[in-house]
């Protein structure tokens, strides 16, 4: 029979939930409490609520998902009983609600561990999905009291944090690294507890790139407003003051292809990322944006964009925008690890530092140039 279905029936005819009383504090997804051997556990629900689905859409696209966060611990799923499985995630809002969803039908155990409100592969790298938090919680949570098989199911993609022998070794716990998507958890079981390499591929398709580019445009944007005040003070300051009548006509090309640059460095190359020559995303960023760059200045039929000393600003400011933009996606692929970035960021960092100075002294140099100093 499968596994999936069977877990259905491994509840307790015995088991008791209880519901709150109507002056205690309870989020939406939080059906009542269960009585357990360690104590009263929280039954959580396995739909998207409205406030989810809010909570969903805020923390793709702004710093909301910095703090959405859920508290560690064990939640029940369905009526789960000693025979049940126990499903291990991190303490992320989003990758909690991903889960529960999941196990709609089933009769499971949550257990969250404190990972500071970051994702489950993200935490796995920083070392808060980690051995030491699993035993941690298994015993503070007294596991041992409430199933009897002596099993955890951990992601996939937290298994580069998850040393499942010291688990073991310290805690009696088998680890069970379960499929990359919480999709395919009823498969998993259905399979006894084994992943086919479809479940363990990770695919991060095009339309799963584009679900993460608000989160770097919307940040870019915010920079974007700074750098648009600073581009019209620079090109509207004269010897005499303040030159209005000039701000814009010598402005709004560079607030174009400031523009360009976030489109190119935070949407594009994020889209076609498996298409861009090149693994190193700094790299990537800097070639996309060298080629819109060009494209946005065969465009522009403005007078001062002849100037060799603007051309040249343009050709080296702009693309390492888009480079930098594009670095920044790294901490949102499956495509890169800790040292990789590490490596990339030794490289990159000084280019960008470099590359800013010589822009400002070329802009600098070529508004002496306009008011006739040199």
């Amino acid at each position: 029979m499968c596994i999936g279905a069977g877990m259905r029936d491994c509840c307790s005819t015995n088991t008791k939930v209880q519901t709150p009383t109507c002056c205690s504090f309870k989020p939406e997804w939080v059906l009542g409490n269960m009585e357990t051997s360690a104590g009263e556990v929280q039954c959580v629900s396995t739909e998207w609520s409205w406030a989810d689905r809010i909570g969903l859409i805020k923390s793709r696209i702004s710093a909301f998902r910095m703090h959405y966060s859920v508290s560690p611990g064990l939640y029940a799923v369905g009526e789960p009983d000693e025979k049940c499985d126990v499903f291990v995630t991190a303490n992320y809002k989003l990758s909690f609600d991903i889960l529960r969803v999941a196990l709609k039908g089933l009769n499971a155990w949550v257990l969250i561990l404190d990972t500071q409100g970051i994702n489950v592969w993200c935490a796995a790298g920083k070392g808060t999905f980690g051995a030491e938090e699993l035993i941690r919680r298994i015993r503070e949570c007294q596991l041992d009291k409430i199933v009897n098989h002596k099993r955890v199911i951990v992601p996939q993609l937290g298994a580069s944090g998850v040393s499942a022998h010291r688990v073991r070794q310290e805690s009696g716990f088998r680890v069970c690294f379960g499929p990359v998507y919480a999709r395919d958890i009823p498969a998993y079981l259905c399979a006894g507890y084994k992943s086919s390499r479809e479940m363990r591929t990770i695919k991060f398709s095009i339309l799963d790139r584009l679900a993460l580019t608000p989160m770097e445009i919307l940040p870019a944007m915010k920079h974007y407003f700074i750098y648009a005040l600073l581009i019209l003070v620079i090109f509207g300051f004269q010897p005499g003051g303040l030159g209005w009548g000039k701000v814009w006509a010598g402005g709004s090309p560079f607030l174009f292809l400031g523009l360009v640059s976030i489109f190119s460095g935070a949407f594009i190359t994020p889209l076609l990322l498996p298409f861009i020559p090149s693994r190193a995303f700094a790299l990537k960023g800097w070639i996309t944006g060298m080629i819109l760059i060009f494209t946005a200045l065969r465009l522009i039929d403005l007078p001062q964009l002849g100037h060799g000393l603007l051309v040249l600003f343009s050709y080296l400011f702009f693309p390492a925008v888009s480079s930098y933009l594009a670095l920044q996606f790294t901490g949102s692929t499956p495509f890169t690890g800790r040292s990789g970035v590490e490596k990339e960021l030794k490289t990159a960092v000084p280019v960008y530092i470099t590359a800013l100075s010589v822009s400002l002294i070329l802009i600098i140099v070529y508004q002496l140039k306009q008011w006739g100093v040199v």
